[in-house]
């Protein structure tokens, strides 16, 4: 490809004009592109690393990685067995926030599962209330999150609190994964409210 010389006498006067009307152009869309990309649309899954709101609470996945308890790090992160024969542990770390602006304490939900994208549900496993990164539902004051700031997991590599989940290697190629945070019901024979994220797993 040939580079064309702005500087050049053969080149039109408006040629450098256009190239930075087509820079500036770029640079918009490239912007509109990261906006969209940072945007939660309500009634669709997010993506990890995008806030959500249920009831008064904002959930937001940091990471999802597979756990591999012979390496020392994630050994700190679940001291359970191990996944048996055909099936992978997975942990997924997020925060739980209420805006500084609310008004009274909220609680954060402690009923999550995994879906598939064929309908089959994963239940987090237990992790322990002592281990130092496990996700902790409770009510949280306006300004705080779980996990606190100045505990374990919010300065470990995953700055969030870890939820497990064992899911058999097979079932891996049936993507999309979805995590459910299930919220409060609406009202009287109404379903509850249901925070959705897309994991990249």
């Amino acid at each position: 490809m040939r580079r064309l010389r702005l500087r050049s006498a053969r080149a039109p006067r408006l040629l450098p004009a256009l190239a930075l009307a087509a820079l500036a152009a770029l640079g918009a869309a490239a912007c509109g592109e990261s906006g969209e990309e940072r945007a939660f649309v309500p009634g669709e899954s997010a993506r990890e690393g995008i806030a959500v709101p249920l009831d008064g609470v904002d959930y937001e996945i940091f990471i999802t990685r597979q756990l591999n308890l012979a390496d020392p790090e994630d050994k700190q992160y679940y001291q359970g067995r191990p996944a048996p024969p055909g099936s992978a542990l997975y942990g997924v770390f997020l925060q739980a926030c209420v805006p500084e602006e609310a008004k009274g304490t909220r609680l954060a939900s402690g009923r999550m599962r995994v879906v598939d994208i064929r309908g089959t549900e994963y239940r987090p496993l237990p992790v322990g209330r002592d281990n130092a990164f496990a996700y902790q539902p409770r009510p949280l004051r306006p300004g705080e999150c779980e996990p606190n700031q100045a505990s374990a997991s919010s300065y470990g590599p995953t700055g969030g609190s870890m939820v497990v989940f064992r899911i058999p290697v097979t079932a891996t190629e049936n993507r999309p994964f979805e995590l459910e945070i299930e919220g409060r019901p609406a009202g009287p024979r109404k379903p509850p409210a249901v925070a959705r994220f897309e994991l990249d797993l």
